[in-house]
């Protein structure tokens, strides 16, 4: 079994560039959100839900799917990764959520 990811995993990669597989463009971590578990929770979880917010440019969306994540100087992954409603004009957000 593969190692489940953490908060941790991606804390120290917040702004670095991310390449994918197949796509001409990258992404950047713009954002690493963790919920902080209730007393209850943390007795049954096995690991702290936390999202992993990505930047890309406006245009050209990466399709919601799995793809092969390179953080620049640093490891990869295997996400699944969502495009999510952007309001801003410069930019287009992606999320990967980790229960």
């Amino acid at each position: 079994m593969a190692e489940k990811l953490t908060v941790e995993h991606f804390l120290p990669h917040v702004n670095k560039s991310v390449r994918v597989d197949g796509w001409h463009h990258t992404l950047t971590i713009s954002k690493v959100d963790a919920r902080k578990l209730a007393e209850w929770e943390e007795e049954i979880l096995s690991r702290q839900p936390f999202i992993v917010m990505f930047r890309g440019p406006p245009s050209d969306v990466l399709p919601e799917g799995m793809h092969q994540l390179h953080v620049e100087d640093g490891p990869s992954f295997t996400l699944y990764v969502i495009p999510v409603l952007t309001p801003q004009r410069d930019r287009q957000n992606y999320q990967s959520v980790f229960n």
